[in-house]
């Protein structure tokens, strides 16, 4: 690298954010039959755990009315900006808590550098994004782990609390509920076309970097019990998994789903991942696409980073793209 020569992060990783995650039915194959042994004597009982696919696990202390919540995520640089790509990656782990209806309560940071290729000072940077993030969500942040990698990825492992009796889950959908999106889609075909070209779009940055914590405090005020938030697998891919625990049908009404500006134009200019297009082959055979063509199914598919709360329940402010209803011949239903 020459001096004076910017450094895009995005150019090291061989995908970007949440596109570089495993595909949906790779994972569900590998974890099958590796469910966790029943608690034993003196263990926390687990209230949510891998069964319904929800965005983390759930344990009730002894107490009885305290839930500990446990996640972790981390990925590729999905933007070339190191501060951002640290908001970004810090709201996207943060949003598995908000997600379950949780407060984060303390996270550590994972990092992994290519120590021989990129400055040190680029990682304290994404770390410093992350911080920052983590600070407006009022939660800790108390060292991590950092690893010497050929490919750069960060994020954070996350540990929050709920309210045993109202969490926010999967499994918990039920047929006449209506589904709110609190974020548009497209940041997947926005950073890929980022990525490819260079071009930046300040608005994708910004939602990428917002917490889902008022999308949360909104759901579960409004009565809510069932939610998700759309990330790697697209909303297709996450709201198959919420129908299929929850055992209803989702019907999505295309017209009303929100998207970034520059989105539908992106997928025209061909800037669509490879993880979108596999989501969308993992969900086809479960979904009858009515009219819908390919560039809306892609969209609808388009994999996500730090993308919005699906909840099923009307939330203030976030529009209603659809409902739940009996389950049918087809787990989703794009109208």
């Amino acid at each position: 690298m020459t001096v004076g020569t910017p450094i895009r992060l995005t150019g090291y990783a061989h995908g970007g954010g949440c596109a570089c995650k495993i595909p949906p039915g790779e994972l569900e194959a590998a974890l099958a039959g590796l469910l966790p042994p029943q608690d034993g004597p003196g263990t926390a009982e687990l209230l949510v755990g891998p069964e319904s696919g929800d965005d983390a696990a759930a344990v009730l202390l002894p107490d009885g009315d305290t839930a500990v919540i446990a996640t972790a995520d981390f990925f590729t640089p999905v933007v070339d900006d190191p501060y951002d790509w640290g908001r970004i990656a810090a709201a996207n782990a943060l949003s598995d808590v908000y997600a379950m209806g949780g407060r984060p309560l303390v996270a550590v940071n994972l990092l992994a550098w290519p120590r021989e290729a990129l400055p040190f000072e680029l990682a304290r940077e994404v770390m410093r994004g992350g911080l920052a993030v983590a600070r407006k969500a009022g939660c800790h942040v108390g060292g991590g782990h950092s690893i010497d990698d050929p490919e750069p990825k960060y994020g954070m492992a996350v540990t929050g609390i709920a309210d045993p009796d109202r969490l926010l889950r999967n499994d918990a959908g039920r047929p006449g509920l209506p589904l709110s999106l609190s974020k548009p889609l497209g940041t997947g075909v926005l950073n890929n076309r980022h990525k490819a070209t260079g071009e930046r779009f300040p608005e994708a940055v910004e939602l990428m970097a917002a917490l889902n914590r008022d999308a949360a405090r909104a759901a579960l005020d409004a009565g809510a019990r069932c939610a998700t938030d759309v990330t790697g697998f697209g909303l297709l891919g996450h709201l198959y998994k919420l129908a299929r625990a929850s055992g209803v049908t989702a019907v999505v009404d295309a017209a009303a789903v929100p998207y970034l500006t520059g989105a539908r134009e992106a997928v025209r200019d061909g800037f669509v991942s490879g993880g979108t297009r596999r989501n969308l082959d993992w969900v086809a055979p479960h979904t009858d696409f009515g009219r819908a063509g390919e560039e809306e199914r892609l969209l609808l598919a388009d994999a996500q980073t730090s993308g919005g709360l699906l909840v099923a329940g009307e939330v203030p402010g976030a529009p209603v793209i659809g409902e739940l209803v009996p389950r049918g011949e087809h787990t989703l239903v794009v109208r």
